[in-house]
């Protein structure tokens, strides 16, 4: 889940600090799902998991529990829609957004390193941009291995930070800002590593989907509060440096020359076996 002040993510820290720190990052979430981008991504992700009625399923790092209202419905009665959420405020909001649209979506704590599954116990797994905050990742795809049953299915969906376009502005300013950006989370390069990791945790990878996200004008302040801020503070640009690009940023978008995107990848792989 993420915090608003971050560019698109889904991450959130173990623990919020307040209410208004959850107010903000659910916020934050409900704009992100409403971005086509992300809803383009999610349905391809759906359908390549191709859940069915009995099923087990399972979203590591559920959030608000949206997509995992979704899979309850294709798993139906029978089957059985976990969300593993750590954060504690996060979990009741998707309890309580589950509870009034009637749904069977239920959720339980844990993390990535630590399913609360046994062994070849699950038939389904979604996780969305979840591995980009985590230092060991190979430890959440060996997880994905551990509690998947022969046949399972999952889909990991994460984005690729190295991917980051930023236009107009001057390239060297740009990249010297996208750099202190990377070099301040733990896999910011996740995007690109979601298929080994999958195989070498012992799983086939059948596909792998990718979205560009599209950011409209309104991304330039929170470059400004976040990136910017940041690669100032790292002594990687100037306070002029960063005033010129976001004069350049505003500039562009008001005569149509504005571009910000950034890459989401999507593999899908299954267990072997009978």
């Amino acid at each position: 889940m993420s915090d608003v002040d971050q560019p698109v993510s889904f991450q959130a820290p173990k623990g919020v600090s307040n209410d208004a720190d959850l107010q903000r990052l659910t916020m934050a979430l409900d704009v992100q799902a409403k971005l086509l981008s992300v809803r383009r991504l999610r349905s391809w992700a759906h359908d390549a998991l191709a859940p069915r009625p009995g099923h087990r399923a399972v979203d590591v790092g559920a959030g608000t529990g949206e997509e995992l209202q979704v899979l309850a419905i294709s798993v139906g009665p029978s089957g059985d829609a976990i969300g593993i959420e750590p954060n504690a405020g996060l979990r009741a909001e998707a309890e309580r957004r589950a509870e009034a649209a009637g749904s069977t979506a239920r959720f339980v704590d844990g993390d990535a390193y630590a399913l609360p599954f046994e062994n070849s116990s699950v038939d389904l797994v979604r996780c969305e941009r979840v591995w980009q905050h985590l230092a060991e990742p190979e430890r959440a795809a060996a997880e994905i291995f551990r509690v998947l049953r022969p046949g399972g299915r999952a889909v990991v969906i994460d984005t690729d930070w190295a991917t980051t376009i930023l236009h107009p502005g001057d390239p060297a300013v740009v990249d010297a800002m996208v750099q202190s950006w990377l070099n301040g989370h733990p896999n910011p390069f996740s995007g690109r590593r979601l298929a080994g990791l999958l195989t070498a945790a012992g799983l086939a990878v059948a596909d792998i989907g990718s979205q560009a996200q599209i950011h409209d004008a309104g991304l330039i302040e929170m470059v400004r509060k976040s990136m910017g801020a940041g690669a100032v503070e790292a002594g990687v640009i100037t306070e002029q440096q960063l005033d010129q690009l976001l004069t350049d940023l505003y500039a562009g978008a008001d005569r149509g020359d504005f571009h910000s995107s950034v890459t989401m990848f999507a593999p899908v792989a299954h267990k072997t076996g009978d």
